[in-house]
């Protein structure tokens, strides 16, 4: 009996020494792997710092300067003076970003400045020479009858002539706390960040420009019964001389336009590896989206004049006799001065690839930003005017700490 109670009592030794042994190796094996996650989340770095620039393609939504002899231009011959203001639509813009996760954390606090800036001027000079034949009929009636008719050449000219320059800036700040909440549906391998904070934008433009035209070319006739001096005054008949005359138009615009606005934003930038590893290098698919709701104030400051003066042109017998006539059919002018408060919706994504390192990455993809309402496009009246810059990118970025 004693012999049986020894044995039962090995027995459970032994299952208890099992017991314990598995459990050291167990807990043994989870101090590993928390030292194992533990030494890669302290090789993870701590602050990014990004430098980046896009190739932006920007809408147009400025109204034209288009005083009144604009529509007399005929553009079946000359370039349309309001097509010829058309500004740039393209610019290069830089940007940075510096993020900062800290050790042990899952929350990401970033800052991050685009700013943009396109120019532009040009100029247009376009005429045309028109040849006519003007009949110019005198008849004397002297000592001696003498008819004379003959066909004078005329030679006219039509012009238009357009200076424009531009100016544009714009700037984007933004100010973000988020938190990588993982990509589960893809293994959480990826990352995927859900961030809140503040955008700033603001948005500077100006343009001068210049018109001048001679689109019209009028001949009529006037009738003198003799000629004029030095001729005797026996010389007289029947005499026809033609008269030029033609408008010259000049316009000038002035005018700067602008806006600033602050307010909450929202984003989420995810990415995924698709290629490599993440200890050595890896391959990922980025992609993201922006929103936000600024308040702000939009200005518009402008000056413009338009002027037009007849000029006249008198051919006589064997001379000519040139008048210019001051008169000054219209003369416009506007100092148009307008401020209001917006509320202007922006929304935006991105998409790409990037190519990663441990402690670096290089990105590329395309990039846009809309902002719905943020500009007073008009001239004289209000005009609501959206902007939107959109096009490739491309950046670097450098990880720095452990």
């Amino acid at each position: 009996m004693s012999e049986l109670i020894q044995k039962n009592d090995n027995r459970a030794t032994i299952r208890w020494k099992l017991l314990t042994g598995a459990s050291a190796l167990a807990l043994a094996g989870h101090i590993a792997s928390g030292d194992v996650a533990a030494a890669a989340d302290s090789d993870r770095p701590q602050v990014w710092i990004e430098l980046g620039g896009q190739f932006e393609q920007m809408n147009d939504p400025w109204e034209r300067f288009a005083p009144p002899f604009v529509s007399h231009v005929d553009t079946s011959i000359f370039p349309s003076l309001t097509a010829a203001q058309r500004p740039p639509l393209s610019s290069i813009s830089a940007d940075g970003k510096i993020t900062f996760q800290p050790e042990d954390s899952d929350w990401i606090f970033s800052a991050a400045i685009r700013f943009g800036r396109s120019g532009g001027k040009r100029n247009i000079h376009a005429q045309t020479y028109h040849v006519s034949s003007v009949e110019q009929i005198i008849s004397i009636t002297a000592p001696i009858h003498i008819y004379n008719e003959s066909k004078q050449p005329v030679r006219s000219t039509r012009l238009v002539d357009s200076d424009t320059r531009h100016n544009e800036h714009h700037r984007i700040l933004d100010f973000q706390a988020g938190k990588d909440v993982g990509l589960g549906l893809l293994g959480g391998n990826g990352s995927s960040v859900v961030s809140a904070g503040v955008r700033y934008a603001q948005f500077t433009s100006s343009a001068k420009v210049a018109l001048g035209a001679n689109p019209e070319f009028d001949v009529s006739y006037k009738y003198e019964t003799r000629l004029p001096s030095p001729f005797p005054s026996f010389f007289r008949g029947h005499f026809k001389f033609p008269i030029w005359a033609w408008h010259v138009y000049a316009a000038n615009e002035s005018i700067s336009r602008s806006f600033r606005g602050i307010g909450p934003s929202l984003s989420w930038e995810a990415s995924a590896p698709f290629a490599g590893s993440k200890e050595s290098a890896e391959l990922t698919v980025d992609w993201g989206i922006n929103a936000a709701l600024l308040f702000g104030r939009q200005r518009v400051r402008s000056h413009h004049d338009t002027q037009s003066t007849l000029r006249s042109h008198n051919w006589s017998y064997q001379f000519s006799e040139f008048k210019t006539i001051t008169s000054i059919p219209y003369h416009r002018y506007g100092n148009p001065a307008r401020s209001k408060s917006v509320t202007v919706p922006n929304v935006g994504g991105f998409a790409g690839l990037s190519f990663r390192y441990p402690n670096a990455k290089i990105s590329v993809g395309y990039r846009a930003d809309f902002f719905f309402g943020a500009e007073d496009g008009g001239i004289d009246t209000r005009k609501s005017a959206n902007r939107g810059f959109y096009g490739p990118y491309a950046s670097i970025s450098i990880g720095l700490g452990d």
